[in-house]
């Protein structure tokens, strides 16, 4: 085991949202901004933006880690940037007002298509269709939670179908 498969995951985390350049075994070098380390194997997510807008992902395995040696400090821009890469397309950031919005978008239309739907918990954010489903912010079809498969397949659909609408 390598002093760097050795570290804690602490040590790892101070690594992150950093330009580093590895060597690893047989005189290989990578350079890049770390993503994330594996905290079981140890191995380095490093990401390389190269022009037009393209980014490389590449992972230097920890085994294979010799030294890893910070280059450059990341800032706030750079942080964003990196927390986005590895983000699905739709699981963008709602404010407050955002989520109001489509939580009373939402239940005006269920309520329109007379499913019967009510507001839970504290602060009112989950949604609940009669009480056997419930649909927690940003109010989409992967939000939907319930037990019984038929139900939730089909507000699931219902749902889709109302937000492909809106688009």
């Amino acid at each position: 085991m390598n002093d760097w498969q050795k570290k804690s995951p602490l040590d790892w985390e101070t690594y992150v949202n950093r330009m580093v350049k590895v060597a690893a075994i047989e005189k290989q070098e990578y350079e890049g901004w770390v993503l994330t380390v594996d905290p079981v194997s140890a191995s380095i997510v490093l990401a390389t933006f190269l022009e037009n807008e393209e980014v490389s992902i590449s992972v230097v395995l920890g085994h294979a880690v010799q030294e890893v040696k910070i280059l450059e400090e990341g800032d706030d821009e750079m942080k964003q940037r990196l927390s986005c890469l590895l983000a699905p397309e739709e699981s963008k950031a709602y404010s407050p007002e955002e989520l109001e919005k489509r939580k009373n978008d939402l239940k005006t239309w269920l309520e329109t298509n007379h499913i019967p739907i009510t507001e839970e918990g504290e602060l009112g954010r989950t949604l609940s269709v009669a009480g056997v489903l419930t649909i927690d912010p940003p109010y989409g079809p992967e939000q939907c939670s319930s037990s019984n498969e038929i139900i939730l397949s089909r507000v699931q659909g219902l749902i889709q179908g109302y937000l492909e609408k809106q688009q």
